[in-house]
């Protein structure tokens, strides 16, 4: 590790080691994903947060390529290199380099080049035992590392999705408010515009966005070509024509929808409000699952998922749920988590993990792979550790 001492690189192997034995002696295989990886992966697949801080060059060949921000992605791309039948159960473990640039302060608990430890489980055949399995699994490593003080924060992307679904409205305005999840002040402001409280103020698109109004498709694609070719603009990020013109007929339609209701968004910050230890939220969440099919469904799975953390010991009065958590990396759909730690006086991710569903396929799987991993910030882990020393 850059910056480290010999005496303090041997401490945090020591810890890995301690954290990896915990991982293979619960089945996982210990695999060791490239460090370079293929930049489009990631900044299609991990948001924002990753996105800007990911170091990324170009080859000789002129290929776009990145230094792993994380071991996810790179764990999956390895099981769809390495599996024989990708759809088959598989579960890996691994530990090793990640790198992110960061500008933050305490460089010594951000640093760009960190130590990163976890495990990745696809195709489990109990998808709620699995999710369990995983939170049991990074608790008995941090504890095995020595870590005694820490914090539980859960969140549930599937209900949030679930409750959106029982909600009339575009599927693009699903599709908009759940991008913007992650981001509290930017989905507070969409949700204005989508409930009318906010008028959305000219930009410097709205000029062609009245130009192609009232046309169609195809109209509206001839005007963006000839636009375009009138101003000798390249297309950038693998853009096509065809959606840009899409996007500007989105943009058309959204003029003329019907806003969503008073009631409707006393429904959606309702559920964003809700925050409690894990073993009082089901009676929370039932009065919003009425007469939804869906979200009742999803309420199933949380209470089910429940009872295997209630099996595995796991203290359901200390753990919190938080209705407005969602991680950072766009790519989760359910279950998330994260273990906190005092860390040089201030509150910090130690582990964190959850369900990723989709992510799988959209790296390239010729078939659905659900997936569920954490990883753990053994650096950080270290620091908290000797603080309660």
């Amino acid at each position: 590790m850059a910056g480290k001492t010999s005496a303090e690189r041997e401490a945090l192997d020591a810890q890995n080691r301690r954290i990896m034995a915990v991982f293979t002696r619960a089945g996982f295989d210990f695999i060791a994903p490239d460090i370079v990886q293929p930049a489009d992966m990631f900044l299609e697949s991990s948001g924002e947060s990753i996105r800007s801080r990911t170091y990324v060059f170009t080859d000789p060949a002129g290929a776009e390529l990145c230094l792993r921000p994380d071991l996810t992605v790179p764990a999956c791309r390895y099981h769809l290199s390495h599996a024989k039948d990708v759809g088959t159960e598989a579960r890996y473990c691994y530990s090793g380099p990640a790198f992110r640039f960061s500008a933050q302060a305490q460089p010594s608990l951000n640093p760009t080049e960190f130590d990163q430890a976890g495990i990745e489980w696809f195709s489990a055949a109990t998808p709620m035992a699995a999710e369990a399995e995983v939170l049991h699994l990074a608790l008995k490593a941090v504890e095995a590392a020595g870590l005694k003080k820490y914090r539980v924060r859960n969140g549930d992307l599937g209900l949030f999705r679930a409750l959106l679904h029982s909600i009339a409205m575009p599927e693009r305005w699903r599709s908009q408010l759940l991008h913007q999840y992650w981001r509290p002040k930017a989905f507070r402001d969409l949700l204005d515009l989508l409930t009318g409280e906010r008028e959305k103020s000219r930009s410097s698109i709205s000029v062609y966005v009245d130009a192609i109004a009232g046309l169609d498709e195809r109209d509206a694609l001839a005007y963006v070509e000839k636009h375009l070719l009138s101003l000798a603009v390249p297309l950038t990020g693998g853009r096509r024509l065809e959606e840009i013109a899409g996007r500007l007929l989105e943009k058309v339609q959204d003029r003329s929808e019907k806003r969503l209701s008073p009631e409707t968004r006393r429904r959606i910050d309702d559920y964003l409000a809700i925050e409690a230890p894990l073993v009082r939220t089901a009676p929370l969440l039932e009065p919003l699952a009425q007469n939804s099919p869906g979200l009742e469904a999803a309420l199933d799975r949380f209470s089910l998922r429940l009872r295997e953390l209630k099996r595995r010991r796991i203290d359901l009065e200390t753990a919190i749920f938080s209705a407005s958590f969602g991680r950072n990396l766009e790519y989760y759909t359910g279950f998330v988590f994260e273990v906190e730690a005092d860390i040089a006086g201030t509150t910090m991710q130690v582990a964190g993990g959850g369900r990723y569903d989709s992510l799988m396929a959209d790296i390239g799987s010729p078939v659905a792979i659900p997936a569920v991993g954490c990883a753990i910030h053994t650096e950080r882990l270290l620091a908290a550790v000797r603080r309660q020393a």
